[in-house]
């Protein structure tokens, strides 16, 4: 068996954080020996499979039994995990013919001093008017991976909430919002949503995730206001670990700048065409 992160470091703090998170929020949890599959029970986000804590090593052969019974509930064919915590797992899912993306996985300095607010960020509550536009963004932001300027802006979001799945989206991110279980934060400029984010509490464990900027609005600085907004609302709350996945290098550096340091490299593996 290969070595594993032994109780008391910081990736098995993230291992028990990420067994947790979907169990809190409303996943099933199907035993596959050495991987466990979260399933979403109604309507909420799709998960993933994912290493068994203290598990042994899954082999290819385990990967496809998840990967047909994802088929057969018509969910996802998705992994993540953690390369350093797991580092056996990637040749098995690549074996079954899933391909591997790798993420820098970054946890906050605990001496990094607290960045200035950002004047266009704020915090949204469950019944904030923007929450709607607050869940579109990081969709059009995603639909356009990188840093560089894009097309879609203002337009594009008023379209995407016209569309039929925004009241879906936004009345499950208000109910997280009003449960505890997340806290969105948005820049806003006359009105209009340009970013947003969220974090995640478990425990004292907070996960930031899903900071988009519209594309036509990026490099203002305005990803690093709502992280910097998130960040401080986790620490007031009392998180003591904050961490995030950076898409790429790229986005790494740029939360390197408010004092995230890269500890590991956060993995996912989907189908080649995903």
């Amino acid at each position: 068996m290969s070595e594993r992160v032994t109780d008391g470091t910081t990736l098995s703090e993230l291992e028990r954080y990420y067994d947790t998170v979907p169990r809190e929020g409303g996943a099933r949890a199907e035993d596959f020996g050495p991987l466990t599959l979260f399933v979403q029970e109604g309507a909420g986000w799709p998960y993933y499979a994912r290493p068994a804590p203290g598990g042994p090593d899954a082999t290819a052969d385990d990967v496809r039994r998840v990967v047909a019974r994802q088929r057969e509930l018509e969910v996802p064919e998705a992994f993540e995990w953690v390369a350093e915590t797991t580092p056996s797992l990637r040749a098995a899912v690549e074996e079954a013919g899933l391909h591997v993306h790798a993420h820098p996985l970054m946890v906050l300095d605990p001496a990094a001093v607290r960045a200035p607010a950002h004047p266009e960020v704020r915090l949204l509550g469950a019944d904030d008017p923007l929450l709607a536009a607050a869940v579109a963004v990081p969709s059009l932001a995603f639909a356009a991976p990188g840093t560089a300027v894009g097309e879609a802006g203002p337009a594009e979001l008023a379209a995407a909430l016209a569309g039929p799945d925004a009241e879906a989206g936004r009345a499950r991110v208000a109910d997280k919002i009003a449960s505890g279980r997340s806290v969105m934060a948005a820049a806003v400029r006359d009105g209009v949503v340009l970013c947003s984010g969220l974090y995640n509490p478990v425990g004292d464990v907070a996960e930031v995730v899903g900071v988009g900027t519209l594309p036509s609005a990026r490099r203002q600085g305005l990803a690093l206001g709502v992280t910097s907004a998130l960040v401080a609302a986790a620490r007031e709350r009392g998180a003591r670990t904050v961490f995030l996945s950076a898409g790429d290098e790229d986005v790494a550096r740029i939360y390197g700048r408010i004092g995230f340091r890269r500890v590991a490299m956060a993995l996912i593996a989907e189908p080649q065409d995903a």
